[in-house]
């Protein structure tokens, strides 16, 4: 979640996406794909690649939707990233505690959603978990922050402290230290500004696929798009696979991808922001919903909470199924979910 050399960090995770199936979804093509019908192209945006798949019988106009398509993503990712100093996530961190900072109508609308999760799960989903600096997990990164680091750090945590203004539209963080980051909310509304870009040029057939997040529309060579839920007991297998078609999203959230072990424990990069430290709940949620709104920051919020805190979070939201993997190995999932599953 946390680094301090943005460069070293986006080579990382090149090298970790390559690799087939990374993440707790993961897109599975077809057995019987014809190639030739399928338009296909990758780039890194936030910190994560991102995967396009597109399907359709003019190769030449699927190629220009999605050169479009990623002016957009590559657009909105520029104003929330963490990585680049000329960003408004950048801007609005550097000016904590001393002015507020004019946001365009795009970075309003996610800190708003970020705010609005934060509120409904109590804290458990928090952007402000950017104050834990001393966190770091790139590649061979085996130190865990001193407990003096992580406390210090941790009394800046907290959604209350960023005041948005949307008359005058500003965004504000009320102490020196504390900083956004828009990882966990930001990503899955640019996928979903990608495959609206995708759908007013014409393209009804897509996946979008960003660090285990799952965007579908259409199908893929007339049959749905297969969605691999991986295993994070043993994340080189699949704990099952969705057939979907139409429009769908996976999220997913897991505590396999980003970590290190120290002190006989795995440390990794899903932070609880009551404690400033890795969580301690679930190994890995997958959630399956038809729009970005009803799932972005809810599996970081059920890492944070459990089962327990997934079924109360859950109840009055019957258009969203969840498969939680517990510490303890066993699994938990809705009713949906379950029906959903097919075996690997």
């Amino acid at each position: 979640m946390h680094g301090t050399n943005p460069a070293r960090g986006l080579t990382r995770r090149r090298m970790a996406m390559a690799l087939p199936l990374l993440g707790a979804a993961a897109w599975i093509p077809a057995a019987a794909a014809a190639p030739a019908a399928a338009e296909r192209s990758h780039r890194v945006l936030m910190g994560t690649q991102v995967d396009m798949v597109t399907s359709g019988p003019d190769a030449r106009a699927l190629q220009a939707a999605m050169d479009l398509a990623w002016r957009e993503m590559e657009r909105l990712a520029a104003l929330m990233t963490r990585y680049s100093p000329d960003s408004t996530l950048s801007a609005i961190n550097r000016a904590a505690g001393k002015h507020a900072v004019a946001v365009p109508p795009e970075v309003m609308a996610v800190l708003k959603a970020a705010q609005g999760i934060a509120a409904q799960t109590h804290g458990a989903f928090d952007a402000t978990v950017g104050s834990l600096k001393a966190w770091h997990f790139d590649e061979g990164q085996n130190t865990l922050p001193s407990p003096q680091e992580i406390e210090a750090q941790r009394r800046l945590v907290g959604y209350r402290g960023l005041v948005l203004d949307e008359r005058a539209a500003t965004a504000f963080l009320k102490q020196p230290g504390m900083a956004l980051d828009l990882g966990g909310a930001a990503k899955l509304p640019i996928l979903e500004a990608g495959t609206r870009v995708l759908r007013q040029q014409g393209v009804d057939n897509a996946m979008l696929n960003g660090g285990g997040d799952v965007l579908i529309a259409g199908k893929l060579h007339d049959r749905p798009w297969r969605v691999g839920l991986r295993d994070p007991r043993a994340p080189e297998r699949l704990i099952g696979v969705l057939a979907l078609e139409g429009q769908a999203i996976v999220a997913s959230s897991g505590d396999y991808e980003r970590f290190f072990m120290a002190q006989g424990e795995r440390q990794h990069h899903i932070l609880n922001p009551a404690t400033g430290r890795p969580t301690q709940g679930p190994r890995g949620v997958s959630l399956l919903a038809k729009d970005a709104a009803s799932v972005n920051g809810l599996g970081t919020a059920i890492m944070v909470l459990g089962s327990d805190g997934a079924r109360a979070l859950l109840k009055d939201k019957p258009g969203v199924q969840a498969l939680v993997v517990d510490r303890d190995h066993s699994v938990w999932q809705t009713p949906g979910m379950a029906a959903a599953v097919q075996a690997a």
